[in-house]
């Protein structure tokens, strides 16, 4: 006599205002439905969203020019070079590179799709190949962009500071709000330790937690190795980063 066969639990599709909202509220319940559906563009258009407005808010509330002579102010070397230039070539150097940040921050949309596919295509690897994961490239993207979505947190808090009148002159575009470590460094005391201390974010380890979830929960993969294995790319990026920075 044969068993009988289980029938599929039966799970609510999810929409994607409700995946949105789960992901901050019940992120297994996001993930799981991305089984059902892999879209990840609707994460993608609101992190795209929220980095054009971040991008405004720096036009128009702190200004390109003072943004690149702040991130010159903390690279003695650069900041040295600059000083060596005649005012006209110094000027005309700061303009044109105020005029790249700038449009660089207004095609965000572009680099966050880049960077999507990228982290997206060496997590699916690092599960498929190196733990026997059957995760496809789209439930990949899905789980990545919706992952991500904390950052918006760090997106709003920045753009209130600037609205909020934050000093133009203190402003830090690659660390723009106190939700890590590096907020209470100076970045030009040791760059090592500073972009070390930058990694350890609490907005970071959120979304790390997220990535590691979401694979497991579209492979047999058990939830604290999934998360180990996101955390310990995380760590290997951000030490190479590290290292780079101690460099210059």
């Amino acid at each position: 006599m044969s068993t009988p066969a289980v029938p599929p639990v039966e799970t609510h599709a999810l929409s994607e205002s409700q995946r949105v909202i789960n992901t901050f509220v019940a992120p297994s319940k996001t993930f799981t439905d991305i089984r059902r559906n892999a879209s990840w563009w609707v994460p993608w258009l609101i992190l795209s969203v929220f980095g054009l407005i971040f991008s405004y808010a720096v036009t128009s509330k702190i200004g390109w020019d003072q943004v690149i002579q702040n991130e010159i102010a903390k690279n003695p070397s650069a900041a040295e070079r600059m000083e060596k230039m005649p005012p006209e070539q110094r000027e005309q150097a700061i303009r044109m590179q105020a005029n790249i940040g700038k449009y660089s921050a207004f095609a965000s949309p572009v680099f966050i799709l880049l960077a999507l596919v990228v982290v997206s295509a060496v997590l699916m690897a690092t599960f498929n190949f190196g733990m026997g994961a059957a995760v496809k490239f789209g439930q990949a993207m899905a789980i990545t962009a919706y992952g991500w979505l904390p950052s918006i947190v760090s997106s709003v808090l920045a753009i209130m500071s600037m609205f909020l009148g934050a000093d133009p002159e203190g402003f830090n575009v690659r660390n723009p709000v106190a939700t890590n470590l590096g907020a209470f460094l100076s970045p030009t005391d040791n760059k090592f330790a500073y972009a070390l201390a930058s990694a350890v974010d609490i907005i970071a380890i959120w979304m790390v937690i997220l990535l590691g979830i979401g694979f497991a929960c579209n492979s047999k993969v058990k939830r604290g190795t999934a998360i180990a294995v996101v955390a310990g790319w995380y760590i290997v990026v951000k030490l190479v980063g590290a290292g780079f920075a101690g460099m210059f």
